[in-house]
């Protein structure tokens, strides 16, 4: 029966050649259900997603993130997703691009969120990685960090973190650190 089906994808690829098209590329479970995803997608006014490779790679893509309020309010982040083919029995891989100082995002851009590691289950999707990442900018917690110096600081000392943050937005050194402009 297997031996079929290929008989006859081999035939219509055939066909297909000897009329000039292309064959057409068959999609993986994990290109469909991330084409989904991605047509449902609940973007707020300051979020936009692109795809630096073009759009027949939905398994790379970007998410520049501005957002309204709190610490990080009027900067400007860019995330990279790569979408594994196991896709969604295990999410995409996040990182951040842009330099930031916070407590759940290392300086070399790691993104720490329980939902990208042992909190992930196939049920949720993308929307759920971005509104998590949404969250990171309106609620940083200091609990769970990858930067220890940033969630010392934010623990210990919420208005010097804040001016931290405001002087690593606007392009300035924290520390040694030095954290180009996003603002």
């Amino acid at each position: 029966m297997i031996r079929l089906f290929k008989e006859k994808e081999k035939q219509r690829e055939a066909r297909n050649t000897a009329i000039g098209r292309a064959p057409i590329k068959k999609q993986s479970p994990a290109e469909l259900r991330l084409q989904k995803d991605i047509s449902e997608l609940n973007l707020t006014k300051n979020t936009n997603i692109s795809f630096p490779n073009g759009k027949n790679d939905l398994m790379n893509f970007e998410i520049k993130h501005q957002p309204e309020e709190g610490y990080y309010q009027a900067g400007t982040f860019v995330f990279t997703f790569q979408v594994p083919p196991s896709y969604p029995h295990e999410p995409a891989k996040v990182k951040c691009k842009t330099k930031v100082y916070h407590p759940n995002i290392d300086l070399e851009g790691n993104v720490c969120l329980n939902i990208l590691r042992e909190d992930w289950k196939p049920v949720l999707n993308i929307n759920t990685i971005i509104y998590g990442l949404y969250h990171l900018f309106t609620q940083p917690n200091h609990e769970d960090p990858l930067n220890h110096e940033a969630a010392a600081v934010l623990r210990e000392s919420p208005k010097t973190f804040e001016a931290n943050v405001r002087r690593a937005m606007s392009g300035g050194y924290v520390g040694s650190t030095y954290f180009p402009r996003c603002i």
